[in-house]
């Protein structure tokens, strides 16, 4: 699941968004990988809650189309259950999110 946060009132003009997905049985490490952070497979590493949900916020561009899937420590490659995939030629398909409706205000 995608939610995005009201950025009106952030100077730096980016979309805070908020990557989820439910408890994974058996996963205790999980990563968000993206265009984001040119699909480095370490580098986002989410947190897991009590109930066994993950999620991390991100400061995004705004205007911007991202693709992202999500990648256990055994590497396996997981899409978000709650996005349509977007296929793309000759590669597995990504969840996708999209900034285009938000844009920065002015500071």
């Amino acid at each position: 699941m995608v939610t995005m946060h009201d950025s009106a009132k952030r100077k730096n003009g980016k979309v805070r968004v908020t990557f989820a997905m439910p408890a994974i049985e058996g996963c205790g490490c999980l990563y968000l990988v993206g265009r984001f952070n040119e699909w480095n497979e370490s580098v986002y590493r989410m947190q897991c809650a009590d109930d066994g949900t993950w999620s991390l916020t991100l400061e995004l561009e705004p205007g911007c189309d991202y693709q992202y899937r999500f990648r256990t420590l055994d590497g396996t490659w997981l899409n978000d259950p709650t996005v349509l995939p977007t296929p793309r030629p000759f590669v597995s398909e990504n969840s996708f999110v999209s900034t285009l409706a938000v844009t920065a205000s002015p500071v």
